[in-house]
Formats: C-alpha cells, structure tokens, sequence
C-alpha cells in the first residue's frame, strides 16, 4: 500500500454515506496521533469562556484526576462510534454522557460550541501539523460524525456541514473568550496532561496496514474499561434516562387513551 492510497479510496467515497467508516480510517489509520492532539486542543479551548471553565473548575475533575477526566472524555467518544453510530453501544455511551451532564444546568450554546470544537480542532491540527492535510471528504466525515452525536445528545441548532462548525465556533469564541482565574486553573491541570504525549515519528513511517488500526492505551486503564469505569464517580448514583430521540419515539408510538363503551370513561395503555 502507498502512502496516499487510502487517500485516493476515500476521494471515491460519499461522506454522506460513508462518513463512518472514512472517521474510522482518519482516527485510527491516517491520523490517529495528530486527531487526538486536534480533540486536546479542543479541550484547552474550551477555557476561554469563563462560564465553562468556572463551571469545570467547580468540579474540580481535572485538577484531581486530569489524566482520568481526559481518557474518559476521549473513550466516551470513542464507545460511540466503536459499534457504528447507530448501534446500541452508541446509545448506552450517549445516555452514559446525558447522566453525567444531566447535573449541571449547562446552556444550549454551550453543548454546541463544545461540539463544534471536537470537528475544528482536529481538522486544523491534522490541517497545519499532519503528514497532509485533510481532503474534503474527511473533512466532512468529521463534521457528520460530530452532527450525528449531537443528535444523539438532543442538542439542536446543530450544523449541517463542516463550515457550519467552523462559524459557529469562531463566532461563539469572539462573542465569548474573556479572561477568568477559572480559565488558567483548568488550563495548567490540562497541560500537565497533554504534555506528556509526544509524537511518534510520523511523517517517516509507511501507511498502517488495514489489519493494524490504531487502539487507544489510556493510562487511567492499563487493564482495559468497560462503559461504567468512564466519568466521575457519583455519575452511577444518578439514573439512566432514554436519549432525546428515544422518547420522542416511545410518546409517538404510545396509543392515544381509549374509551371504555361499557362505562364511558377511559382507561390507561393495556401494555402499562
């Protein structure tokens, strides 16, 4: 396999189709050290906006357990597009992320720009540090895959395409970014994590072989994770709840009340 033959399959792909399995070959085939630096960097910012970061840094998460709340939040992610968006694990992994963030009272803007920063910091990472840049069609498996977890999420107002994102993310941040303590404290605890991720010597190395897709080591799981072991601890008090699109579904599949013809009330569902 040639350096750009994976290139060359991807130019042929539809990412309105296939933008799943293009993600799959950007994260763990062509890009996996330089996306991971992208999603950092989507981390750190995060903290110019006061309301987050003082929000963050109340939790205190990052300035105790900084390498654990930053595999986590990579793992979560990555759960969600292991099986394929549309499967299960991705489900169980958004109500996992929707009972975690369900304690805090977190504005709509907010999700939205956090999202956005997970499609742009990686594409100008990969487009400025990497080997190359992104094509088109990459471009928009990334902006795809972070609509489709947004939907999962229930956030609305969410963009289309990949100059959506991009918008939407510089105009939040010159709207937003201001100076707080708040910013610099979350910052440093980050820094102290991402810092000790160096770079393999990428650009020198031959394409990886498709039976050899890059898997994430998190140090906070040396022995693997399951679904449970991501978040804080006091996540699994709280309880599971279906996805916004799940009970958007179970209401319209629930029969309407039906009339009794025998005492002219109603009564309830059967099936309850």
């Amino acid at each position: 396999m040639g350096r750009y033959s994976r290139l060359h399959r991807i130019r042929q792909m539809d990412p309105q189709q296939d933008y799943e399995e293009i993600f799959r070959w950007v994260t763990q085939y062509e890009f996996p050290w330089d996306y991971l630096q992208g999603v950092s960097i989507a981390f750190l910012r995060d903290y110019g906006v006061p309301r987050i970061s003082r929000l963050l840094h109340r939790t205190q998460e990052f300035e105790r357990a900084g390498q654990k709340r930053y595999d986590d939040t990579v793992l979560i992610a990555h759960e969600m597009v292991r099986d394929g968006m549309e499967s299960e694990q991705a489900r169980a992994a958004a109500r996992h992320l929707h009972r975690i963030h369900g304690r805090y009272r977190i504005p709509d803007e907010d999700y939205l720009y956090v999202l956005a920063t997970t499609v742009v910091g990686p594409k100008r990472w990969i487009d400025r540090y990497g080997w190359r840049a992104l094509s088109e069609q990459e471009t928009e498996s990334l902006a795809l895959v972070g609509r489709r977890m947004g939907e999962l999420m229930g956030i609305t107002g969410i963009p289309a395409d990949y100059a959506g994102f991009a918008h939407l993310h510089d105009t939040y941040e010159q709207e937003m970014f201001a100076y707080d303590p708040a910013n610099r404290r979350v910052a440093a605890a980050t820094l102290r994590v991402v810092t000790q991720r160096y770079p393999n010597l990428l650009r020198h190395l031959p394409p990886r072989p498709d039976w050899w897709p890059y898997r994430n080591k998190p140090r906070s799981y040396p022995f693997g994770w399951t679904l449970d072991d991501l978040g804080p601890h006091w996540a699994h008090s709280r309880p599971l709840r279906p996805l916004p699109e799940e009970a958007t579904a179970t209401t319209d599949a629930t029969p309407a009340p039906r009339h009794s013809p025998s005492a002219g009330g109603t009564t309830g569902d059967p099936g309850r």
